[in-house]
């Protein structure tokens, strides 16, 4: 069993839902986002996606490119990253995954990319510009690595491919609430939770849910029905400050913040 095959068993057992909170590598600098990671660690959260800047990002809002072209006009550097996870994984207790294009993995190597993850204790990788009639390689070496293969279901998801979406899914699967790109909303579609319902039928798979949530009101509707919750632009958003404020008092902010979500999947 994979690491986010265990952390779910876990969960389950004792009747918990996972936090999974987003965080920009390298924004606004690579020893910071080690102590986000820390500090949402010790928060309570269950597990940590971790951003690969990139230029030309899918799907992200206006938060997340920002925190990415930051990141990159630092010269941000992807063996950088792994070195960084290899620091924090051996007493994090968290798994970290990557959320990273395709365009990146593909550059540096299928087979190397999921070698240089596996040696710096990544546990699973998020492709979002991945189609999953053209994952079957990626797959495989994941297979091999004991990587999970996280892939995303949307809510324009046909569901005869949204069926194929999570027979090549390992680890989980990550549920888009709303269609468009990230960014923190007032307020979620109301077919979303059917939606999930439907998908729930149809897996084994543990189903999180992620874009737009950002609120508790978002978190007490959707843990009766989803497995894990991830949040990104809220969290991004605050690390940004940084920039202008005292950093242990951003720290001090974001894990009030994280408080508050994990006050209401209770």
């Amino acid at each position: 069993m994979s690491a986010i095959d265990l952390l779910f068993d876990h969960l389950r057992g004792n009747g918990r839902k996972a936090f999974m909170p987003f965080v920009t590598a390298g924004d606004p600098d690579l020893n910071f986002t080690a102590a986000v990671i820390r500090r949402l660690v010790e928060a309570g959260s269950s597990m940590c996606e971790l951003g690969i800047p990139y230029s030309d990002p899918i799907a992200d809002g206006p938060v997340i490119q920002a925190s990415y072209t930051r990141a990159l006009e630092k010269q941000i550097k992807l063996d950088d990253i792994f070195k960084l996870v290899d620091r924090l994984t051996p007493d994090l207790g968290a798994p970290i995954v990557t959320m990273v294009s395709y365009a990146i993995v593909f550059r540096h190597g299928l087979e190397q990319y999921a070698d240089d993850a596996r040696a710096a204790g990544v546990a699973g990788l998020i492709v979002p510009d991945l189609p999953v009639e053209e994952s079957a390689v990626l797959a495989d070496i994941c297979r091999r690595e004991d990587l999970s293969l996280i892939q995303l279901i949307t809510p324009t998801t046909p569901r005869d491919r949204a069926l194929r979406i999570a027979e090549r899914t390992t680890g989980f699967i990550y549920y888009v609430s709303t269609t468009g790109i990230t960014g923190e909303r007032t307020e979620l579609p109301p077919h979303l939770l059917d939606d999930v319902a439907w998908l729930r039928e149809q897996t084994p798979l543990p189903i999180c849910i992620g874009f737009g949530i950002s609120h508790p009101e978002h978190v007490r509707m959707l843990s009766p029905v989803a497995d894990g919750l991830i949040v990104g632009s809220a969290i991004v958003r605050r690390v940004a400050e940084a920039a202008t404020r005292p950093r242990e008092e951003v720290l001090r902010e974001i894990a009030r913040y994280v408080d508050d979500l994990l006050a209401a999947m209770e």
